[in-house]
């Protein structure tokens, strides 16, 4: 995602699900006006969830997902069914299309009943109403159950009959901000000087900032407030200058793998807490994921330890996920667990085996799939935390990265 366009993960999430060919591609076509989807006559052109960022108006920025068949065959069908089905744990608006001349299948029911039962915004759409008599096109169809009332609509993706319709009905299901706290509007006051510490190593992306700093930046540039950004080896001589200036920063973040050092060098009446604590309570739970880190102190031999991460990406020799996080862990419960590891979608819907799960700070996520999967974990009984509470909890300053927040640091 570039610096330029909206994030993903701040993106109203809209997935087209329904069975093969019912024309879920041509629909996504059709409502966003581009050849956006793959569309043949073919079953199963669809393999894969596929994902278009775009403008759409009235909403404004969205995802459009098109999903694989949801009764697709075989070993390799199950698999895309199962890829479907995750798709509903970011999902924010649901198009379920139907093929009218077959109508609703026990496939379509399952689906609803999910719907519901995630608490998902849906909309049941009859697709290829030209090929069947009369003047129906775009009108509401008598449900088929109670709770489908105003959700189901009849439309033509061939002739664009009723797609007009459908978009409204998408743009009056726009689910209103859900974020209990602000990322850190409430932290900071016009002109207040926040700076941001950014490690420069050989971990760090060329040529560019990560999400979770880029999206700080710009929360800080919507407040008035005043935001430098230095890495972890000019923090000292930077604080020294400010200070010698009767200049006090009112709040430093962090990168978490540098909180150990900007923890040395930062005075103690300066509020000090990291991207990842941020993010936390931005879009996940704080409360929980602080509380989490205390299992650490339970760890055994041979206990199974998820670390869960948003996102794909290329692993290097010495990842934080996969290499420095487990090695914290074995030096700081002196046991050797055994750990698992997930990326991307591939979070586990059972996670009672585990003894904790470590996740990223989510920054990929949207709010939906973080709260989903510590919801997983907090109703299977099993803690969960996040990369920077983990290393803060470990070096001994978790207490002081929460100060900016009274209210979560009187969970420890």
């Amino acid at each position: 995602m570039g610096m330029n366009q909206t994030p993903a993960s701040e993106r109203i999430h809209i997935s087209f699900f329904g069975k093969r060919n019912a024309g879920k591609s041509s629909v996504i076509n059709a409502v966003t006006g581009q050849d956006l989807a793959i569309v043949s006559n073919i079953k199963g052109t669809t393999t894969d969830p596929v994902y278009k960022t775009m403008e759409l108006l009235p909403l404004g920025p969205v995802m459009l997902i098109d999903t694989p068949g949801i009764d697709d065959e075989g070993d390799l069908g199950a698999l895309r069914i199962k890829k479907s089905y995750q798709i509903l744990n970011k999902t924010d608006i649901a198009i379920l299309v139907v093929d009218v001349l077959i109508g609703i299948t026990e496939h379509e029911e399952a689906l609803i009943h999910r719907f519901q039962e995630k608490n998902i915004p849906w909309i049941l759409v009859y697709n290829k109403a030209d090929l069947i008599p009369g003047e129906i096109s775009g009108t509401a169809f008598p449900p088929h159950t109670d709770t489908a009332a105003g959700n189901e609509l009849f439309i033509s993706a061939a002739t664009g009959s009723g797609i007009h319709e459908l978009k409204e009905k998408i743009a009056s299901l726009k689910p209103e901000d859900t974020h209990k706290y602000p990322l850190i509007s409430d932290l900071v006051c016009p002109l207040d000087l926040v700076i941001l510490v950014i490690p420069i190593d050989k971990a760090a992306p060329k040529g560019r900032l990560i999400l979770p700093q880029q999206q700080t930046i710009r929360a800080i540039l919507e407040c008035g407030a005043l935001s430098l950004v230095v890495r972890d080896t000019e923090l000292k001589d930077t604080l020294e200058h400010f200070l010698s200036k009767d200049i006090h920063p009112r709040l430093i973040i962090t990168d978490s793998q540098a909180f150990a050092q900007v923890s040395s060098v930062t005075p103690e009446e300066i509020s000090l807490t990291s991207f990842s604590i941020l993010f936390a309570r931005y879009k996940g739970d704080l409360g929980t994921l602080t509380e989490g880190a205390a299992a650490l102190k339970n760890i055994q031999h041979g206990d199974k330890i998820l670390i869960a991460e948003g996102c794909t990406h290329h692993r290097q020799c010495d990842d934080i996920g996969t290499v420095k996080i487990p090695n914290m862990i074995r030096k700081f419960t002196g046991a050797e667990p055994e750990f698992v590891f997930t990326s991307g979608t591939e979070f586990p819907d059972d996670v009672s085996d585990y003894k904790l799960v470590v996740h990223c700070g989510g920054c990929m996520l949207n709010e939906r799939e973080m709260k989903y999967r510590i919801a997983c974990c907090r109703d299977q009984k099993v803690p969960i935390t996040n990369y920077g509470i983990l290393i803060a909890r470990i070096t001994g300053i978790l207490n002081r990265s929460l100060t900016p927040f009274p209210e979560f640091q009187k969970l420890l």
